[in-house]
Order: C-alpha cells, then sequence, then structure tokens
C-alpha cells in the first residue's frame, strides 16, 4: 500500500462519463480532480473513447486522462463485461501506481468494473452516486442489483444530498455509516453575474438541461404556452439537446412561439453561464434529482429559480433563492407566475449578493477537503482477505449471491493468469510523473518519447 506520511494519494477517477460529454458528473469529475491536484495528490482519470479522443490526454494542470478503447454501447456505457476490461485497467492501476479507484455515476459500466477489478487487486475503492433511482420497475431493479454488487465490496460511498444517501442505502443495501454525504459544488469565478446581459422590458426564463424525460421536458412543453399566453413579455430561453427536443419544437410549432421559444441545441459547459446571465428566471423541472447543480449555477449568476420539489432539490439553496413547486402543470405554472410578479415588483435578492452567498456556501476546495477525509479514512481501513470477501457477495441474494461469488472467483483466476501467464507487475513500466504542469512543460522536451509511450499506443494531444 503506498502511504505516505503526508497522506499523499494516487487516484484514479474512473466513469463512462466525461469531457467532451457534457454534464454534472463531468463537471464534478473535472472540478475535484483539479483540486486534488492543487492539494498534492496524484489524480488521473479513465474513460471510455468519445469519438476520435482516443489514447492518453492531458488537460489543465496536468491532469491525465486515458480514453480507452472501448465503444459506447448505450447511452454513453460500454458494453457490460466484467472481465475483458481488467487486462487494460490492470496494467494503468499499476503504470500509474494506483492507491484509491473513485467510480463515479450508478449509471456507468465502466466504473463498476474498474472497482470491481481494483478490489482484486487489493486496492481501495470509492464509489460517488450522483443519481436517484425507484424500485418498482425493470429497469431501476436490474440497477439497483447492479449497485448491490458493486457497493458489497467497496470501502466507502459518498453521496450529492441526504436523500440520495438514503436512497443508496436502500437500493444497494449497505450500512449508513459506510455513506458520507458531500454536495456538489459551483466555480464562483466562472458564474459570475451580468446584468447588462439581459434585455430591458422582458422578463427572459433560461433552461439548461438534457432535454431527457428525467429532467421533465413534457411538463415544460405543457407549461410554456400558459406561461407565454398570461404574460406577453415574457420569453423562454432553451439550452441542451436530447431525444425530447422533438416535443419541444413540436410545442412551439402548434402555438407559434417561434420569436418567444429559443432552443440553442449543445451548449457547452464553458458558455453556460454566457446563457444563464441572459435569464431573469431559471427553471428546473425535473422528475427526479439528486442534487441539481444546475440551479446552484443559476442562483450564483444571479437568478431567480423555480424548481420542482424531488429529491435533493429542496437541500440545496436557501429558501429566498428559490421557489418550489410540486410536479405537475398546475403548480408549476402557479409557481412561475409568482416568481414572474415578484420579479416584475423587485422583490428578489440583488444578483451580487446571491452570487457572494453562493460562491461561500459551494466550493470545490471544500468538496476537495471533504473528499480527502473519505481518502484517509478507506487508507487506514484494515484489509480483509479473499474469503471475508467472498461471503459479502454470498450475501447479496440466494440466486445472484451464488453468480457474485462465481464472477469474484473467475476474477482472481483472472488476476493469476495476468500475473504469471500474460504480463508481471514487474514488467509493467511505471509512467513518468508530468505534473504539475509548470514541471511538464520544462521537461517535455527532454523526455524519451520511448520512455512516456502508453499501452494503448495512441497519439497523445497536450492541452492547456
Amino acid at each position: 500500500m503506498h502511504t505516505r506520511k503526508t497522506m499523499k494519494h494516487s487516484i484514479c477517477m474512473v466513469s463512462d462519463f466525461f469531457y467532451p460529454n457534457m454534464g454534472g458528473v463531468e463537471s464534478h469529475i473535472y472540478q475535484l480532480s483539479q483540486c486534488l491536484l492543487e492539494r498534492g495528490h496524484k489524480v488521473v482519470v479513465v474513460t471510455h473513447a468519445y469519438g476520435e479522443k482516443k489514447g492518453v490526454r492531458y488537460l489543465s494542470n496536468g491532469l491525465k486522462a486515458y480514453y480507452l478503447p472501448f465503444i459506447p454501447f448505450y447511452n454513453q456505457c460500454i458494453l457490460p463485461t466484467i472481465f475483458t476490461t481488467f487486462p487494460l485497467l490492470r496494467n494503468i492501476f499499476i503504470r500509474e501506481q494506483i492507491t484509491i479507484v473513485h467510480g463515479h455515476s450508478a449509471f456507468s459500466t465502466l466504473a463498476h468494473e474498474a472497482m470491481f477489478h481494483a478490489r482484486t487487486m487489493g486496492l481501495r475503492t470509492v464509489f460517488t452516486d450522483h443519481s436517484l433511482f425507484g424500485f418498482a420497475d425493470a429497469s431501476s431493479i436490474l440497477t439497483n442489483k447492479v449497485l448491490q454488487f458493486s457497493l458489497a465490496d467497496t470501502n466507502h460511498v459518498i453521496c450529492v444530498s441526504h436523500t440520495s444517501k438514503e436512497n443508496t442505502v436502500l437500493r444497494a443495501r449497505i450500512k449508513p455509516q459506510m455513506v458520507s454525504v458531500i454536495p456538489n459544488a459551483v466555480d464562483g469565478t466562472m458564474f459570475t453575474p451580468d446584468p447588462t446581459k439581459r434585455q430591458k422590458n422582458k422578463i427572459t426564463i433560461v433552461m439548461v438541461s438534457r432535454l431527457v424525460y428525467r429532467k421533465g421536458m413534457d411538463l415544460l412543453a405543457s407549461v410554456i404556452p400558459q406561461i407565454c399566453s398570461c404574460h406577453k413579455d415574457v420569453q423562454f430561453i432553451i439550452g441542451g439537446e436530447g431525444p425530447k427536443r422533438i416535443v419541444l419544437e413540436e410545442m412551439r410549432e402548434s402555438h407559434d412561439l417561434h420569436d418567444r421559444v429559443q432552443l440553442l441545441g449543445a451548449v457547452n459547459h464553458k458558455d453556460v453561464r454566457d446563457v444563464l446571465v441572459q435569464g431573469d428566471i431559471l427553471i428546473n423541472t425535473s422528475l427526479t434529482e439528486a442534487f441539481c447543480i444546475a440551479i446552484v449555477e443559476a442562483a450564483c449568476c444571479g437568478l431567480s429559480v423555480v424548481s420542482t420539489r424531488v429529491g435533493g432539490a429542496p437541500e440545496v439553496l436557501p429558501p429566498d433563492l428559490i421557489y418550489f413547486a410540486e410536479p405537475s402543470v398546475k403548480d408549476f405554472v402557479q409557481t412561475l407566475h409568482k416568481a414572474i410578479e415578484d420579479r416584475r415588483k423587485g422583490k428578489f435578492v440583488p444578483p451580487f449578493d446571491a452570487h457572494e452567498r453562493i460562491k461561500k456556501i459551494y466550493t470545490w476546495r471544500n468538496v476537495a477537503k471533504r473528499t480527502e477525509v473519505v481518502y484517509k479514512q478507506v487508507v487506514e481501513e484494515v484489509p480483509y482477505d479473499s474469503g471475508d470477501r467472498l461471503i459479502s457477495f454470498y450475501k447479496c441474494g440466494p440466486l445472484s449471491g451464488k453468480l457474485f461469488v462465481i464472477a469474484a472467483v473467475l476474477n482472481m483466476f483472472l488476476l493469476w493468469i495476468l500475473e504469471t501467464l500474460w504480463q508481471p507487475a514487474k514488467d509493467i513500466e511505471y509512467a513518468v510523473e508530468l505534473t504539475p504542469l509548470q514541471n511538464f512543460r520544462q521537461r517535455s522536451q527532454s523526455i524519451d518519447s520511448s520512455v512516456v509511450e502508453n499501452k494503448l499506443s495512441a497519439k497523445r494531444t497536450y492541452l492547456d
């Protein structure tokens, strides 16, 4: 176990969701990684290939990202195979001298498989759950069983809200003591108010979201026509892409609202602030939400927020910065009416006052410090042997438990094959340390390319 007196860790963040894909999980991984680098830890990110983006890339401050040559199978996730990812992930873990594998998102196949392989190798694992799930439909039942299997062998779990913690504990059948709550955060330097960008004599309502069912696009499509018919000075700006875009386009066409409803399509995260500052009110119509970073970013930009009262959303903002509505057309329209009238009357928190409050409440440096405490805890835990591991899997169910045990035994056998017959750990060359970025720039000209050649044999791109 690689533990120094200063407790600096070598961390591998793993998820199917990372840049250039945009979303809350992607932003969380990137921002947390940057702050952990700042605090002296080593961090690498592992995800699957995104189009032509394959191999090893360097992002800001020398953050290294491995884009593995696996093709997304469904919803940006790779095909679940359990064993086929082991050789490449093992190579990366050894090459980067990883001590902690941190998986993100219950949807991510790659995260679950990476944590499973890491535990087989004796590494410590942490998992962050970013979503809420139900218990009754077929999709939720399957996802919850996979989560139960994955977390039965995980050292610690992080949830982004107390509601999310309750949901995860019930779904995965784990002890509440092994779950910590660490909320998301916002970059206060990026999301700043700019009242000059708002259109005078208009109330602009903004939404930036994935256009999917879970985000309440059908609800939104019913709300917009009613609001437009009652308030002639209201216009909508909607950023995001997804399968439910067609619902919004049909609504706009059938009610002849082309001049009042603007659909921007996909918005890069660096451009989100430029969209938000054009608005007076941000709306969140989600049907389920573990945290909702979008409403924090909007409040930090000085917007009033109207949100459905679902999941962890009520935990996020102070009461004077947000209006809540039930996820129904009637209640959401009434609540949005009130927010619009309050905006006209000037009954809202001044933008720069809201900004100062939010940026003090939610900071990525604070998230990194609290995550660091979790890392310290899992590193200091007394390791258990393979027998205890198999027992934890066996307890997952009368049938599924036996299948999980078989998978674990086969994985241990595969590790033996990789270590003795394929590529012993001693033959895997350690990666050259290229962080911090200042040192990397100075050294990159003199580093022998044969030394830093990655095992994927992929061309690298160095990005500031």
